[in-house]
């Protein structure tokens, strides 16, 4: 018993052996892994698509001060541009202030509810938006660590157009609340 079993094991490797290092069998081996490599490829692209889908919220939108009801000496964001930087997103706003000086911003970050750093306006120092869903954010912006503005952004279904509803405190402590009327570019 033991022998036959000694001498099967030894055909199985011996057997095992021959047909892997016979010789090769061609266009088995280098096709497939062409074919498991492409459709990996395929699949990974897929899924890239998918992930980095179109953001209804990136591009350039332009104030429509029609539509618009904006609290007189608040600042007004007459272009903002959101632009997709693989994971994080950078918003550019030109602005006017109260007294009609001109504002350019700089804001970069994730849109995950976390304080990002914003330059160029000295009306705030930090700002954190929160994703609602596809078509709505929410944000806060401080000023040393102070909410100075709250608000919300809201695209319409169509894509073209989205609607900032600010509310806030000014310098002279009154309290505001805005509501600007964007058209994309």
């Amino acid at each position: 018993m033991a022998v036959a079993l000694f001498v099967r094991r030894y055909i199985e490797r011996r057997y095992t052996e021959k047909v892997l290092t016979r010789r090769a069998i061609r266009g088995f081996i280098a096709p497939m892994k062409t074919k498991t490599s492409l459709v990996s490829l395929v699949v990974w692209l897929a899924a890239g698509t998918l992930c980095f889908a179109a953001n209804p919220q990136m591009g350039t939108w332009k104030l429509n001060e029609k539509k618009s009801k904006i609290t007189p000496g608040t600042q007004k964001n007459m272009t903002v541009t959101y632009q997709s930087m693989l994971v994080q997103t950078k918003v550019t706003g030109d602005s006017v202030d109260g007294k009609g000086n001109p504002i350019h911003s700089e804001w970069m970050g994730a849109f995950d509810g976390k304080d990002h750093a914003v330059k160029g306006n000295p009306n705030e120092d930090m700002r954190a938006y929160r994703k609602i869903d596809d078509r709505t954010l929410e944000f806060t912006s401080k000023k040393g660590g102070k909410a100075v503005v709250q608000g919300r952004v809201i695209v319409a279904a169509d894509g073209k157009s989205r609607t900032v509803t600010t509310d806030g405190m000014m310098e002279n402590g009154k309290k505001f609340h805005n509501v600007a009327v964007y058209d994309k570019q």
